[in-house]
Formats: C-alpha cells, sequence, structure tokens
C-alpha cells in the first residue's frame, strides 16, 4: 500500500493525461507483437523498434497488436498516434493499478482486466494488469509482462482452429477475456488446494503458523475477489449488447464467460466462509487446549492443596503441638497428606469419568 502511493505520487500536479509510467516494471525492454489476419490468411511481425513500426501498414482485415511491457511512454505515445487513442487511454494503461472497468470512446472499447497467477512456494499471489482496446477491425492488448496466457489464442490463430479467423475483432476480443477468465480457475484450484493443506494441519495439528498461513490466505482471496466483482460487471455491460462493438452473433459467448465469472464469484465466497469457519475451528481448539491445561494445572495444585496446609500447620513455631513430640509424628504427617491427596485424586477422576 505504501509503494503504491508512492508511485501514484509521481503524478501529482501533473495535467490529465500525462504519460507516466505507474507501477512496476517487470520486463527490461517493450516487446512489440503484431498479427493481421482474415479467413484465408495470417501474417505475423515482431517490431524492434518504434521507427520499424512506423513504415509498417497492415493489409489484411484484422489486426492484433500486442505490447509487453508499459514502462516507456514513447512506445504508448506512438501507439496513440496509430490508433487515435484517447490520451486518458494511454494514461490510465501506463497506470498499472486500475480496477477492471470498461469505456466506450466512441470509435473504441477500452477494457482493463487483471490477471493473476498463484506461487505455491511464498504462498502469495501475483496480479499483473492487461488493457484491451476494441476497434472496428482492431484488438490492442497492453500487459506488463510475458504471461503466456494469451499463447493458445495465437496457435489457434496460426493453426486456423474454430471460427476465430473468420469472425474478425469482436471474436478475438471474446477469447482474450475468455482466456482471461479461464486463468482464475486455475488460480482457484491452488487456492483450493492450499485451503485443504491448512484444514489438515488444523485438525491433526494447530501450530501458531496455521493461523499466519490463514490469515495470509484469506487477504489474497480478498484481492482476487476485489479483480473479479467489477470484472462481472464489465463482461456484463458487453453481453447485454449496449455496445456496437460486439456482433450478436458473439454475444452468447460473452454470456458464457460472464457464467464463468459469476462461479468464479461464488467459489470464492465458499472459500472465504470456509476459511472464516477454520479461523473460528483454530481458535475453539486452541481455547479447548487451553482449558485442558488450566484444568489438569488446577486438579494438580487441588491434590497437592492438603498437604501444604498440614505441612504449614506443622511447621508453626509453637511449643505445644500435637505429634510434635511423638516418635512417628512425621510418618503420621505423611501418611495424612498422601491419604488426602489419594482421596481428592480419586474424587477427580471420578467426576471425569461422568
Amino acid at each position: 500500500m505504501q509503494k503504491s502511493r508512492k508511485l501514484r505520487s509521481r503524478k501529482s500536479g501533473m495535467a490529465p493525461g500525462s504519460l507516466v509510467h505507474v507501477g512496476e516494471i517487470k520486463t527490461e525492454r517493450p516487446e512489440i507483437t503484431l498479427i493481421e489476419f482474415q479467413a484465408d490468411e495470417l501474417r505475423e511481425k515482431r517490431f524492434a523498434s518504434i521507427a520499424e513500426s512506423r513504415r509498417y501498414e497492415p493489409s489484411l482485415e484484422t489486426l492484433w497488436l500486442n505490447v509487453y511491457g508499459l514502462h516507456e511512454p514513447e512506445v504508448m505515445a506512438e501507439i496513440g498516434r496509430r490508433f487515435n487513442l484517447h490520451p486518458l487511454v494511454l494514461e490510465d494503461i501506463l497506470n498499472t493499478d486500475q480496477r477492471p472497468k470498461v469505456e466506450d470512446y466512441g470509435d473504441y472499447l477500452y477494457v482493463v482486466a487483471r490477471f493473476f497467477d498463484y506461487d505455491v512456494a511464498t504462498k502469495t499471489l501475483g496480479s499483473d494488469q492487461i488493457s484491451l482496446v476494441l476497434g472496428r477491425n482492431f484488438v490492442l492488448t497492453f500487459q506488463e509482462r510475458r504471461t503466456g496466457s494469451f499463447d493458445p489464442i495465437r496457435e489457434r490463430l496460426r493453426a486456423d482452429k474454430g471460427q476465430i479467423r473468420k469472425s474478425g475483432a469482436d471474436y478475438l476480443a471474446y477469447s482474450l477475456l475468455d482466456a482471461i477468465v479461464d486463468r482464475y480457475f486455475l488460480v482457484l484450484e491452488q487456492l483450493g488446494e492450499a485451503t485443504e493443506r491448512i484444514e489438515d494441519q488444523l485438525m491433526h495439528n494447530p501450530k501458531p503458523r496455521v493461523l499466519q498461513d490463514l490469515h495470509l490466505l484469506k487477504r489474497e482471496i480478498l484481492a482476487l475477489r476485489r479483480a473479479v466483482w467489477p470484472l462481472r460487471e464489465v463482461v456484463n455491460s458487453l453481453q447485454r449488447g449496449d455496445s456496437a462493438f460486439f456482433k450478436p452473433d458473439t454475444l452468447p459467448y460473452l454470456r458464457d464467460v460472464y457464467d464463468h465469472t459469476v462461479y468464479v464469484i461464488e467459489s470464492l465466497e465458499s472459500m472465504r466462509d470456509l476459511i472464516a469457519g477454520m479461523l473460528d475451528i483454530y481458535l475453539s481448539t486452541v481455547s479447548n487446549r487451553l482449558n485442558a491445561e488450566v484444568r489438569a494445572l488446577t486438579v494438580v495444585a487441588t491434590t497437592l492443596l492438603p498437604a501444604a496446609l498440614i505441612a504449614s500447620i506443622f511447621g508453626m513455631n509453637f511449643k505445644e503441638m500435637p505429634l510434635i513430640d511423638s516418635p512417628i509424628g512425621f510418618q503420621i504427617a505423611l501418611a495424612t497428606m498422601l491419604a488426602a491427596a489419594g482421596i481428592m485424586t480419586l474424587v477427580f477422576w471420578r467426576r471425569l469419568r461422568r
């Protein structure tokens, strides 16, 4: 949180639309790749510099431009110039702390989503912002780093599988959104496995480390939930047909993506309730263990109390006391202590068996 505030403070006093990167630099240098295609043809191009991209003129029906690395404003400015993007769109792309949203700029749609991956070793959730711009015949995607989440779509384009080549830019945009949402299912599985491991530890050996893991898992689930909730509204807005950028044939596929987001949200809610129950179980287990220990100490202290009483009585400095001059006085006092302890132990044992 503190780091995020420091990064945002870099834009203080600047005019709206100023191109300043806000976020973590996750690639050494930006990578720009272009795929243009139509029903019977596909071309791929990788640009080594901005100057090279200026000389390239696409000629096929649909264009997909993808950028890895968002920390060079010059690259964003050139892309904005080529596709006539609003300065506020470029500003939002460079600010990698955006919440999922959709904005209609007339000539194109701007969509923000978040990509997640779960590190099993560190038990932490990683997050990357993905910005998507959908025009009449082009799709632009901007990613903080190479994640491989869109590689299956590239393979489908290359192999001409399904209808992705024939259906245009809107179907490509749907496919990209579907790939993002499908990634949530993998993260859900990993979080579910982590929850099951913690549950096993909780039932067999609830150590203080379990409580720390529970709180960490709860925090990651809340972070994922904060990203999926607004994404559901984004997909819902798109599948209602409010935008003219999606053809009627593509809307049923968007409804399927919407159903997936609802399922993810319901799964996160169930997982959150499960973790809350596990926290209650942990606290109850610790409380019961403490009660058992206190009860054991109480029994021991109460059992030794008669012995302490007898010893304190015979330890008083009076000249005349019973059994003081008796040769078996010590044995009688010791036997009385043992008998009292034995009787109290028997009483406690019988009460515990009830």
